[in-house]
């Protein structure tokens, strides 16, 4: 081999290393993470620089930095209190302990809602067929999580099938028959204006028939009305309980990050309705508002299990709150 061939080759590596960095969860997670890093949590770096003592000013900076980040009071004042008697039991010295007991303080309180029966994608330890039901309002991404769902699970090696439940959009429909083209899905449809249940069951049906390994049902995000609201997802369930007993094993609130505290009203509004027990927050690549992830979880009782931080269907990811706050903390 030659020396030109020898260093294009040398070359050509490297680049593909990069790619792979740039491309990786941890780098997607790092640039979906970044408004909320430079513009709210950059401040905590900057309060911390030269704190030789925990005093009340210190305090009253770190409740405005985490509430602007639309963390939540009630959250920001367990996390500041819990804050306070770290540093009095620890008896802090440094700058970088600092910023390591908060970071820590945060990460235990996501923590505290960790699910104890997780299911990942590779679906390991979990009866099949795993039926996911999704709700959410309009326009927070629903549809598209949904849609990323199912990739990840092909991408396992996964038969999907999806539900078009929400069945009072035409886009909601169209938007997930095309998804179910990208992944490979199984598409179940009765069109525009039908019983939502009537899908739902058909769908979960089909993926016993057909021996699927996750079902997927998209349902209608109206909130106008929160008794027919719980109605039709209460009517969603009993026919899906009808084939499979113990379904559906989630029941996933999809919440747009970008809204702050609307977030915090939808949830309050979906919990009431239906029993939610999973946690999904998109675009928190387009805001500074990514401490709602935080406050949501906590004030719930909810895990966060699936977030998105970017456009590709790569950039949904599955939750790690110690990744996540470490993100945000590290220069």
């Amino acid at each position: 081999m030659g020396i030109f061939d020898f260093l294009k080759k040398k070359k050509d590596h490297e680049s593909k290393a990069i790619q792979e960095k740039q491309s990786s969860p941890e780098a997607n997670l790092e640039s979906g993470l970044e408004k909320t890093k430079e513009s709210i949590f950059g401040k905590l770096g900057k309060a911390i620089i030269g704190k030789t003592n925990v005093d009340s000013s210190f305090l009253d900076e770190l409740e405005e930095i985490l509430i602007t980040s639309d963390v939540g009071v009630e959250t920001t004042i367990k996390i500041i209190d819990r804050f306070e008697a770290r540093v009095k039991r620890d008896k802090y010295l440094k700058a970088d302990e600092l910023n390591t007991f908060l970071k820590e303080e945060i990460t235990a309180i996501l923590d505290e809602n960790k699910s104890p029966h997780f299911i990942d994608f590779s679906l390991a330890g979990a009866a099949k067929p795993y039926v996911i039901l999704v709700v959410g309002v309009n326009g927070v991404g629903k549809t598209t999580t949904i849609g990323k769902l199912a990739y990840n699970f092909a991408q396992h090696g996964k038969k999907v099938v999806l539900g078009a439940a929400d069945t009072f959009r035409a886009a909601a429909v169209d938007q997930l028959e095309i998804w179910s083209q990208r992944t490979g899905a199984i598409f179940i449809s009765k069109g525009m204006n039908t019983d939502p249940a009537a899908v739902a069951y058909e769908a979960t049906v089909a993926g016993v028939d057909q021996e699927a390994d996750v079902i997927i049902i998209d349902t209608a995000g109206r909130l106008h009305n929160k008794v027919n609201l719980m109605n039709e997802l209460g009517k969603i369930k009993r026919v899906i309980q009808k084939k499979i007993p113990e379904a559906p094993q989630e029941v996933v609130l999809v919440l747009d990050a970008s809204t702050g505290q609307n977030a915090f009203e939808q949830a309050k509004q979906f919990t009431a309705a239906t029993e939610v027990n999973t946690l999904a927050l998109t675009k928190l690549d387009g805001t500074a508002k990514g401490g709602v992830v935080i406050g949501i979880s906590d004030q719930f009782k909810i895990p966060v299990k699936y977030i998105g931080v970017g456009e590709r269907k790569e950039d949904l990811q599955l939750f790690d709150a110690a990744q996540y706050v470490s993100t945000l903390f590290n220069a």
